[in-house]
């Protein structure tokens, strides 16, 4: 199961939230400007070696002393909760209430895309980001009912979640996942 991020608007809003124009882009994927924006409009969708190359730029890492708090409210937080890049899924930080229900180790599970482990209504959620607008714009947050996900490592259980997007300190986004019940 591979997740199907919208790129270009992925890219349009790390551009926006970061002041860079597409010119700048551009220069730093090695294409044209006029890609980029047919990337942006979703008129074209990038190349794989391109892809590859937007999603490692726009992925976030947390793993700078400005986004410490926010890993330490996140690892103490008392809510099943835990932070992944919004753009790749990558594990940034859990909560204990979180890990407890994982087979593997939280720490193991560091920097790796949580994506594997989507339900079916994880994946439709993802999904209907798009339409949303979710990544046109920051302070974005979704509230769904997911089924199990029948997984031995890191299980999800029938429940009510809800992602909020959250920006980092190095302008890219994290998504913030709670179960809410």
């Amino acid at each position: 199961m591979t997740c199907d991020l919208p790129v270009g608007r992925a890219l349009r809003r790390f551009r926006r939230l970061n002041g860079i124009k597409q010119g700048h882009a551009a220069e730093l994927l090695g294409v044209s400007q006029g890609s980029i924006s047919r990337w942006e409009s979703g008129a074209h969708e990038p190349e794989a070696c391109h892809r590859d190359r937007i999603i490692e730029w726009i992925a976030a890492q947390a793993n700078n002393d400005a986004d410490a708090a926010l890993k330490r409210l996140v690892a103490s937080s008392t809510l099943p909760v835990h932070l992944v890049c919004d753009a790749t899924h990558r594990l940034l930080a859990a909560s204990p209430a979180r890990a407890a229900s994982w087979a593997a180790n939280a720490d193991t599970l560091i920097g790796q895309s949580l994506w594997r482990f989507a339900s079916p209504e994880i994946v439709m959620a993802q999904e209907s980001l798009h339409d949303r607008g979710w990544f046109d714009r920051p302070c974005q947050q979704l509230r769904f009912h997911t089924g199990a996900n029948h997984s031995p490592i890191v299980e999800v259980l029938p429940s009510l979640m809800e992602w909020e997007t959250i920006p980092l300190a190095d302008g890219r986004t994290g998504r913030l996942t709670t179960t809410i019940g």
